[in-house]
């Protein structure tokens, strides 16, 4: 199931941000976030995140490559994995396990870990146009995904 818009200003992506934030299913979901540097894949996080309750400053994880969050009884993890190059980094981390248990994981980049990361549930794709709208195209690719998308 595919899907396709465009978010005219950050107002648009942070709408959206809560309308999927209002979906139960999310707090179990993985999903990952495409783009270009300046896609807008931290800002969409950064709202959603505020969305789900999360307070305070919201840090893109790019050097510590995972920031966790808890509120609400909800764990989730916001994944960069823009400057991962170490395999054992994926071990050493305990990444699998974060994986492997509940919570919703969010992951920027995730081309640059396509070999250990499990099948997302939606897939978002952001590209910046010059008039700084972003054209999207979500990507559900199991059934939590479709849900998230209905």
């Amino acid at each position: 199931m595919t899907r396709a818009m465009v978010w005219q200003t950050e107002t648009d992506t942070r709408a959206f941000a809560r309308q999927l934030a209002a979906h139960a299913a999310l707090r179990n979901a993985f999903v990952e976030l495409h783009g270009e540097l300046g896609a807008g894949k931290t800002t969409f996080v950064r709202h959603l995140l505020h969305a789900l309750n999360v307070r305070g400053r919201i840090k893109s994880p790019t050097y510590a490559v995972v920031e966790p969050h808890a509120v609400d009884g909800l764990n989730i993890w916001h994944f960069d994995f823009y400057r991962f190059d170490d395999p054992r980094e994926w071990e050493d981390a305990g990444f699998r396990d974060i994986f492997a248990s509940d919570g919703l994981k969010l992951a920027e980049w995730p081309e640059k870990a396509t070999h250990y990361l499990p099948r997302a549930d939606l897939a978002i794709k952001m590209e910046a146009m010059l008039d700084e709208s972003r054209k999207v195209r979500l990507l559900a690719h199991t059934p939590l995904g479709r849900e998230l998308l209905a």
